[in-house]
């Protein structure tokens, strides 16, 4: 379903202090008093800020590279529980309402998985009260937290990962999995790669990397952050994206419709996207998917990957360091185990 979004009331703007900023464009979709005090938030936090937690009557929270502070209602970075900003249920209440566009019946399905992805690919994880049907979760309601993940786009991040990822004797990239902790930076290296495989040339020469075909099934619209059609991101000139599809189904799609030669995916986890990609690699499509677990003998053991392990589909396995700056390589492995390189980082 296509949602056309607003931008909040700019009644409700409160003090945006002139910024034109990543920072400042998240800030838009809060209520006032917790724009105010964010927006005065000193530069060594809102330039490496990974989250936002909103929790209704509990502390302001800003999370960066696995640290974290509370927020006062200055603006101040505080360790102090007490002393920060504790939204109320009004504010609570406003949030969800700005980032449901005031319908929260135009994102059901969204509701259901927990999240809404808002313009520019940064999502917002809920936490409420489930309301089920059949036993399972219909919605999400009553929202008392908010988990505002910021998207970030870091051209060049995959530089000295795709030539490993290369097969010589296809001519193309090894199918792929992308392994990390949530929030380790695996949707942003699938991003760069998707850039670098689509635009060409990022070899210098060693390797024939001419431009390729490259698809992206972007199922919660944070790899391209698709909007009216258009990728908010640069993923490649040669790229085409299906946006708010189900993995499995949008693979599908892709192999019937839009003849990609490498095909990007975040997230596999259930049968049915392993299924999928199983298709894809025997259709001769190159697969580079990422997975959460914290390494290569974690996802072996996980029933919905094990297929793939059995029919020893990938050619590289990618680990992503599970502390310090996010996006770091610990290591990079053959389909048979065998370590080839790490660590890395950006070029």
């Amino acid at each position: 379903m296509v949602v056309s979004w607003a931008k909040p009331d700019a009644a409700d703007s409160g003090a945006g202090g002139g910024r034109s900023t990543l920072w400042s464009a998240v800030l838009e979709w809060l209520p006032g008093v917790l724009r105010d005090a964010l927006v005065r938030l000193p530069p060594e936090w809102t330039e490496r800020a990974e989250e936002i937690r909103v929790r209704c009557g509990r502390p302001l929270e800003v999370v960066a590279a696995q640290d974290f502070t509370f927020v006062d209602p200055r603006g101040r970075p505080t360790r102090s529980a007490a002393e920060a900003l504790h939204p109320t249920k009004e504010d609570c209440l406003k949030l969800a309402d700005s980032v449901t566009n005031r319908s929260v019946y135009t994102l059901e399905e969204q509701l259901r998985r927990g999240y809404i992805t808002l313009p520019g690919g940064h999502r917002i994880g809920l936490a409420g009260r489930a309301a089920l049907e059949g036993g399972r979760i219909r919605t999400l309601q009553q929202f008392g937290g908010f988990n505002i993940r910021i998207a970030r786009e870091v051209k060049g991040c995959a530089g000295r990962l795709v030539p490993l990822l290369w097969n010589p004797e296809a001519g193309a990239p090894h199918h792929t999995l992308i392994v990390s902790p949530p929030q380790r930076g695996k949707t942003t290296l699938l991003r760069d790669i998707a850039r670098l495989l689509s635009a060409g040339g990022w070899s210098r020469g060693a390797l024939p990397d001419r431009a390729r075909k490259v698809g992206i099934v972007d199922e919660r619209s944070e790899i391209a952050a698709v909007r009216d059609g258009v990728p908010s991101f640069d993923v490649g000139p040669r790229t085409d994206v299906l946006d708010a599809c189900p993995k499995a189904e949008g693979m599908m799609l892709m192999i019937r419709a839009l003849s990609p030669e490498v095909l990007i995916v975040d997230e596999i986890g259930r049968p049915e996207d392993a299924e999928a990609v199983l298709e894809a690699s025997r259709a001769g499509i190159a697969v580079i998917a990422a997975a959460h677990g914290s390494g290569l003998e974690d996802c072996r053991r996980r029933p919905s990957l094990a297929p793939l392990f059995a029919e020893e589909t990938f050619g590289r396995v990618v680990t992503l360091a599970p502390r310090g700056p996010a996006g770091i390589v610990a290591e990079v492995r053959d389909g048979s185990g065998r370590r080839l390189a790490g660590p890395l980082r950006s070029a």
